[in-house]
């Protein structure tokens, strides 16, 4: 039950990444994303997923971190591309000026 209630947890928490990985590909910019934050979200994760090896509770729980991991690391690169696309947006507006 233990197990089930974790996986819960992490589903709830996995369920926003999406959203925020198709709102990084539209909007195209960085503006009200905190880098610091994703970054601390994956260590988090990732200490999470040490806890079940030392633990030697390895289970089906392991792939919803892995997926979690995952998803925040896609929008961390996102994150990255569009502070990349704001820069060059920010430098074109300069030169027009």
């Amino acid at each position: 039950m233990v197990q089930a209630f974790e996986a819960i947890m992490l589903i709830c928490f996995g369920i926003s990444w999406p959203f925020n990985i198709a709102k990084s590909l539209r909007s195209r910019t960085a503006k009200g994303k905190s880098l610091q934050f994703e970054i601390c979200v994956v260590i988090g994760y990732l200490f999470g997923i040490a806890g079940k090896f030392i633990g030697g509770n390895v289970t089906y729980v392991l792939a919803v971190y892995i997926l979690d991991v995952a998803m925040v690391s896609i929008d961390i690169v996102l994150t990255c591309r569009n502070r990349r696309l704001d820069r060059l947006a920010a430098e074109r507006e300069e030169s027009a000026l």
